[in-house]
């Protein structure tokens, strides 16, 4: 349609929302459908963050926030990466928006011109590139492997860059491979960037509380202090706290570029909903009791998906460091017959005749830049994770 914007022939709709759309068209239908799409923790929302935003509301706190957002909620995420990540922010550093989402965008769009490149490694979550196509950038693919547990090897990452770079997106725990950094697999990719300092960094921390065993969780100003002054260190309440519905993310990172996305956002949407910023205030400054306890839930999930995968006849899945996210490999069934009589090709393929035979909805790997792979989020119940392992294991089974 020639009305339309040609900004929009350079991108793709979200896979991720086009499987969870399908799953619900599916199940409104009468399929009996389990549904493994959706980044989003089944667990509520904490009852005391519920509280404080009714009793922001019976406060009329109501009324247009400023764009960055409210101060007292400013002052709780400056508290928070110096309290968590040992890193010091004023509140003017800071910047609220209306979830991770828009942070990014703002970002890449104060500072992106035409032919700037932006390294970003596979698999990557689906947004990144369609971001940094729309802002007029240039997305770079940095490959991992399944050898690798899918980490960037600074290697990879030098590779990657060239005097056109202006970010290095880092996803840590990875939305879709689960994969976390240590601190000294981190310390490898900040050296390299030590020796491009064009290069700036833009790191994603959503599932930061998200990780499992003894790990322990870094973020890359903290783990090379010389990038601080060229790093915008993204963060937001919806996946440790379950609220991805109030749609709040932040952020920090040189004043000059919070005032340019201020700028922005101050066009674009003005402040996030104020109800919703001060149910975060609660979420940054209240008790962080129910993080560990769900942590365990979703760590026990991850073991139990993981075994079942790796059961099933041509599928093989390492095990993450963290997120609520597998990325399995599937490349055991390319070339098998499924029960339709469609031979499987592509990981687009399996995934496909995985929900039409056993009404497991999944994301396939290419549609995040790696496969032949697919992503599972155990973000849901034990009984639907089993009776959903159950279905893969007896769909490849089936292939001939």
């Amino acid at each position: 349609m020639a009305f339309l914007a040609d900004a929009l022939s350079r991108i793709k709709p979200s896979a991720t929302i086009a499987v969870s759309q399908k799953a619900r068209e599916l199940k409104a239908a009468g399929r009996d459908i389990i549904g493994l799409g959706a980044g989003e923790p089944d667990m509520d929302t904490p009852d005391n963050i519920k509280q404080a935003a009714i009793d922001a509301m019976m406060r009329g706190e109501t009324k247009y926030p400023p764009v960055s957002g409210i101060p007292q909620l400013r002052e709780a995420i400056a508290a928070k990466f110096k309290r968590e990540n040992g890193l010091d922010y004023k509140p003017s550093q800071t910047i609220v928006g209306t979830g991770g989402k828009q942070i990014l965008f703002n970002g890449l769009m104060a500072t992106l011109n035409t032919g700037d490149e932006v390294v970003i490694p596979t698999p990557y979550w689906v947004s990144y590139p369609e971001m940094v196509a729309l802002c007029g950038g240039t997305p770079v693919f940095a490959p991992t492997t399944i050898a690798s547990n899918f980490k960037l090897t600074a290697e990879a990452l030098e590779k990657a860059i060239t005097p056109k770079t202006k970010w290095f997106i880092f996803n840590s725990p990875s939305n879709p491979s689960g994969a976390a950094y240590s601190r000294d697999e981190l310390k490898a990719l900040t050296d390299v960037l030590m020796r491009h300092p064009h290069v700036w960094v833009m790191t994603d921390d959503m599932y930061e509380h998200l990780v499992y065993g003894d790990f322990t969780y870094f973020t890359p100003a903290q783990v090379e202090p010389k990038l601080y002054d060229r790093t915008l260190t993204i963060n937001g309440v919806s996946k440790a706290y379950s609220m991805t519905g109030w749609r709040i993310g932040y952020a920090a990172g040189p004043e000059p570029l919070i005032k340019a996305m201020d700028m922005i956002q101050g066009q674009q949407t003005s402040g996030a909903c104020t109800i919703a910023q001060w149910a975060a205030v609660e979420a940054l400054n209240g008790t962080q009791d129910y993080i560990p306890v769900r942590r365990k839930i979703f760590e026990g999930r991850r073991d139990l998906i993981v075994s079942m995968l790796n059961q099933a006849k041509g599928i093989r899945c390492p095990t993450p460091e963290g997120a609520f996210y597998v990325y399995p490999s599937c490349a055991g069934t390319i070339g098998k017959k499924a029960p339709s009589g469609k031979v499987i090709e592509t990981d687009e393929d399996f995934v496909s005749e995985l929900l039409q035979a056993e009404g497991v909805a999944v994301v396939h790997g290419s549609a995040f830049g790696l496969g032949p792979n697919f992503r599972i989020s155990y973000a849901t119940s034990n009984e639907a994770l089993e009776e959903a392992g159950r279905r893969i294991q007896r769909f490849c089974n089936t292939l001939v």
